[in-house]
């Protein structure tokens, strides 16, 4: 697998991604030098704390040009949606899976995160709040730290490589092929260990990567969610609806 940074472009409000496999990830990030201090996440009654064995893991990636189309009017979304930062794929998070078909989550009390720690993962999770969110839900049920656990999100989100984007949003596509053409980039991602999820239009919405327990990339277990092959799948670019 070719793991050097390839350069990405951007023409007028949209995303122009190279052809060929590339990083499709941070296309312009400047990290402010002040960020935003997240709110407290906390477990409640519709969020429960859980606490279970882990059986598996799923490397959460959400595709920021459809995320933008969606919620980039809101003022929380300013610094991964405004004028001054350009994503392609962006890291929602490293979740631990239970043995079934639940998970754990909120398995311990946990603190504000240091502003440094969050400035560190900025330019791959764009938003403070998401960041203390994945900490507090999904870190705390690992025995990692949280620089541990950040650093093994970051590892594996800066491994992954893409297709060309830009030529697959502009011809007929469904979920298999794309799930196909996203193996074909990356040796290490079966087809099977990919699932795709959609809005409700039919456009891309996030990738769900699984891995063993020992993070090692496995076919996705049956009935956990994700778009049939057969589906119709839609990307959007990027800019302005």
């Amino acid at each position: 697998m070719d793991v050097r940074k390839l350069a990405l472009g951007l023409v007028g409000t949209g995303l122009a991604l190279l052809p060929g496999i590339a990083s499709a990830q941070a296309l312009m990030c400047h990290v402010p030098g002040k960020v935003e201090r997240p709110r407290p996440d906390l477990p409640g009654a519709k969020e429960p704390r859980r606490i279970m064995p882990i059986g598996s893991y799923t490397l959460a990636l959400t595709w920021s040009p459809g995320f933008c189309r969606a919620h980039g009017d809101e003022p929380e979304n300013r610094f991964q949606c405004g004028q001054g930062a350009r994503f392609g794929f962006t890291l929602h998070g490293l979740w631990p899976d239970g043995e079934t078909r639940s998970w754990p989550q909120y398995c311990a009390d946990t603190r504000i995160l240091p502003p440094a720690q969050i400035k560190s993962m900025l330019c791959a999770t764009p938003s403070a709040q998401l960041i203390q969110h994945e900490w507090a839900k999904h870190g705390t049920c690992t025995s990692m730290s949280p620089a541990a656990y950040f650093g093994t999100a970051r590892r594996l989100y800066d491994a992954v490589r893409y297709p060309d984007m830009e030529g697959l949003s502009r011809g007929a596509l469904t979920v298999g092929r794309f799930k196909a053409r996203f193996a074909e980039a990356n040796r290490g991602i079966p087809a099977d260990a990919i699932r795709v999820t959609v809005t409700r239009e039919g456009w891309l919405d996030e990738l769900w990567l699984c891995l063993d327990k020992g993070l090692r990339y496995e076919a996705c277990r049956p009935g956990t969610g994700g778009a049939a092959d057969g589906s119709a799948l839609k990307i959007w670019r990027g800019g302005r609806r």
